[in-house]
């Protein structure tokens, strides 16, 4: 099994920037591919990006469309860490933060989340 550990939430002005921490540890050596998501008030949890194994021994981010370049996916292969850096935070951005890490067979696993909180 897999445990997701998310770290680096808190309260924050509008237009200042958090780092998001995920560390993954458990029966896994090393990441793989890491989601993460967020989950507004209210709302249901949406998708924010992946890094994901490009087959040359990197790695490579992707993000939805609605994120529109304020969010950068990065990860330390050594602390066994993925990160997302939010830049220009807005209030909508307020949320429960989650990373993922996605299995072929079964439903993965979750971390607990962390409180990202924008004030305007």
């Amino acid at each position: 099994q897999v445990q997701l550990v998310e770290s680096g939430g808190g309260l924050v002005q509008a237009g200042g920037s958090l780092r998001l921490s995920c560390a993954a540890s458990g029966s896994i050596l090393s990441l793989n591919v890491i989601d993460w998501y967020r989950q507004a008030p209210g709302k249901q949890r949406e998708f924010v990006g992946r890094i994901r194994p490009n087959g040359f021994g990197g790695f490579t981010p992707m993000y939805d469309r609605s994120v529109k370049g304020r969010f950068t996916i990065s990860r330390d292969n050594a602390k066994n860490t993925v990160y997302l850096q939010i830049d220009s935070l807005k209030p909508e951005d307020t949320g429960v933060y989650y990373c993922y890490a996605p299995v072929d067979s079964g439903a993965g696993y979750w971390g607990q989340g962390t409180q990202v909180t924008v004030s305007s």
